[in-house]
């Protein structure tokens, strides 16, 4: 093996991260129980409940009590007047066209709508996870590499230290490596930021305390070459009938079909029927006794003008427009589903080619100027320079690594089912 071994940055396909740290399925545990988001979203159920209750209760009815036929001091021959008149009436209304039923069935679709809508504010809150988590994973490959980097060229910065100080070599291989030395630590440095700052990302929509947010330890196996486990038209068909914004959307039209419902029953407004057990007639004055009896009536409103001919028309045109709405949708996450079922194809022939291909050939250039140096064919500039060139290429390949990843995840939001790991 060269004697510049450390130079070689870490395997892509070791986990990243201790085997106890957290996992990806750990996060998303930890995401349905404590983000903040989703705690909120999660009082939308009651308080659909609540509109389904508030929808099914029955109009009041109306207490009313009068004195009518009450003078003005008392009534004589000359000033003549009726009976004194004490009623007692309760009015209660009818609801002869059923429109409380129609209410409550817009109401539980509207309830049903909001728990689909809750599952697709579920499937994106794990998809912000899945960046998150894939964030902070980038990120400590990324300080792995620059670590392994900043470890071979100290030891080479110390050989060729120890042979200047002998008076082997010249001067201008240490400065050279010096000078890569400084870039090396400059690039663990940002490495490490970049590790803090998508641990606090992650942190925040695991909702975890900002005290314990940096010690976040995440365990992910980055590299993953399995293909997809069916083909693009059956994943298609398994997104059509899992994800939750097409459910909600579908029950948005159930919805709109139910508004017309209520609105062809809002034609004709309620009954009332009136009912006054009691009325006291005051026959004193007279010298009579006093009078007491009962009466019941009925009022119907007649819909000669208003006919809620306007509300019906703007519910049917609703109908309409929620059905092309699904069309649009159905047909969005067809394609996002065929796009990102090619984007992960891509993204594994890409893997693959780099690991198979692109990283052998670079090791070879690059042992070959080792060689070179050695001999002392060369200089250690053009050793630096292929070993620059290999970074770039191991650079690209932790980067080919990474988007396969990313769109392994992404196929699971697409879908809206966890179809891979």
């Amino acid at each position: 093996m060269p004697a510049y071994g450390a130079l070689d940055l870490p395997a892509a396909d070791v986990p990243v991260g201790p085997e106890t740290g957290l996992s990806l399925d750990d996060a998303v545990n930890l995401l349905l129980q404590q983000n903040l988001d989703l705690l909120a979203l999660k009082y939308e159920v009651p308080m659909a409940e609540a509109d389904v209750l508030t929808a099914g209760l029955r109009a009041n009815p109306i207490f009313y009590a009068d004195a009518q036929l009450v003078p003005y001091g008392s009534f004589n021959r000359e000033r003549p007047g009726g009976q004194t008149q004490y009623d007692i009436n309760i009015t209660h209304p009818l609801d002869v066209n059923r429109k409380r039923q129609a209410r409550l069935q817009v109401a539980e679709v509207a309830k049903r709508a909001v728990e689909a809508q809750l599952q697709d504010a579920v499937r994106r809150l794990i998809d912000n996870l899945y960046t998150a988590f894939i964030d902070v994973a980038a990120a400590t490959l990324t300080r792995e590499y620059s670590l392994k980097y900043q470890e071979g060229i100290d030891r080479l910065l110390s050989i060729n230290e120890d042979l200047l100080d002998k008076q082997q070599i010249a001067e201008d291989p240490v400065f050279a490596l010096r000078a890569q030395s400084e870039v090396a630590r400059l690039q663990v440095r940002e490495a490490s930021q970049a590790v803090v700052r998508t641990t606090r990302s992650l942190a925040q929509v695991l909702n975890i305390p900002r005290d314990q947010a940096l010690s976040i330890e995440i365990h992910d196996k980055l590299r993953d070459e399995r293909p997809l486990p069916m083909a693009e038209a059956e994943l298609i068909a398994v997104a059509m009938e899992r994800r939750p914004d097409l459910a909600a959307q579908r029950l948005g039209v159930m919805r709109s079909h139910a508004d017309v419902r209520l609105a062809e029953r809002s034609r004709l407004s309620d009954f009332y029927l009136l009912y006054q057990p009691y009325t006291f007639q005051d026959n004193t004055p007279d010298g009579l006794k006093p009078a007491r009896s009962w009466a019941v009536g009925l009022t119907a409103p007649l819909p000669v003008y208003n006919r809620n001919q306007g509300n019906i028309a703007r519910a049917r045109f609703n109908v309409d427009q929620t059905r092309i709405e699904l069309a649009r949708l159905e047909r969005q996450v067809q394609d996002e589903v065929a796009e990102i079922a090619h984007e992960f194809e891509l993204s594994r022939q890409a893997m693959l080619e780099s690991e198979r291909q692109i990283l052998p050939a670079a090791r070879r250039v690059r042992d070959a100027a080792y060689r070179r140096w050695q001999g002392g064919e060369t200089n250690i500039v053009e050793f630096l320079n292929a070993q620059r060139d290999f970074n770039e290429r191991v650079r690209g390949y932790r980067d080919a690594i990474v988007r396969h990843r990313r769109d392994a995840l992404d196929v699971n939001s697409a879908v809206g089912a966890r179809i891979l790991p």
